[in-house]
């Protein structure tokens, strides 16, 4: 434990020099945020209001699929300036070079997650439940994010450069991503792709997630977003546990 906080603290470090990777989980989903609620809001919900409402809890799920990525590029970063050399010359433990990097970034996800929050409390949007339906979403969006961290982990630590990384994670999200609930409802989908839209963990961590500050069910959507969560990190903390051996 001590090593991987060590780990951790050395990456938010990185992050305080590189606000960057702050600013790129959050400023784009606010981007996102404002052209849909104004530009689109009235079209797609008859109001900017009611849109609003809809929109922001699937904002916030939608930055730890961009914050995510970050944990795969940084990984295989360090193995390409060396320093996975110098860890591994160090008496410390293996585990604390991926679990100081999925800390850090859950930190990193955290604050992103409280800033878009503020925004959306600024720009009108509203909680309708108390602070434990706030405290719930936050945590299952963060439980989901450190899951996706984990596969990018795996994917960084497969491929072999940057960009590749970069790629491959920026592909691997947008059926994640569009294909949700994020932005419309899936009634208005059709029959076919509203069974592949029910079924993506992403609509299920967004509508507990919304339901959870707008008010409504939350049993269901939340049930399968915490079982999809625990499979993905349970599989892909495996792989890439194994693909860090291999390549270590």
């Amino acid at each position: 434990m001590q090593h991987t906080l060590a780990i951790a603290r050395r990456n938010l470090r990185k992050v305080l020099a590189s606000p960057g990777q702050v600013l790129d989980a959050t400023l784009m989903p606010l981007i996102f945020a404002v052209i849909f609620v104004f530009g689109f809001g009235g079209a797609i919900s008859g109001s900017a209001a009611e849109y609003r409402q809809y929109l922001m809890p699937g904002i916030m799920a939608l930055s730890i699929t961009i914050a995510s990525r970050t944990s795969g590029i940084s990984i295989n970063g360090d193995f390409g300036n060396g320093i996975m050399d110098r860890f591994r010359s160090l008496p410390m433990a293996g585990s604390a070079v991926l679990g100081g990097r999925i800390l850090a970034d859950t930190v990193r996800m955290l604050v992103s997650l409280l800033v878009i929050l503020a925004f959306a409390l600024l720009i009108g949007f509203r909680v309708h439940t108390d602070v434990l339906g706030v405290l719930g979403a936050i945590g299952l969006i963060l439980l989901y994010g450190v899951a996706l961290c984990w596969m990018h982990a795996y994917i960084g630590l497969a491929a072999r450069t940057p960009e590749t990384v970069q790629s491959i994670g920026m592909l691997a999200m947008v059926p994640f991503q569009f294909g949700s609930s994020i932005f419309v409802d899936p009634g208005t989908m059709p029959g076919w792709l509203r069974v592949v839209v029910a079924n993506n963990p992403m609509t299920l961590v967004v509508d507990a997630a919304r339901n959870l500050m707008n008010g409504g069910p939350v049993a269901g959507s939340a049930t399968g977003a915490l079982a999809w969560s625990a499979g993905l990190i349970a599989l892909f903390a495996g792989l890439a546990v194994r693909q860090y051996r291999r390549r270590a």
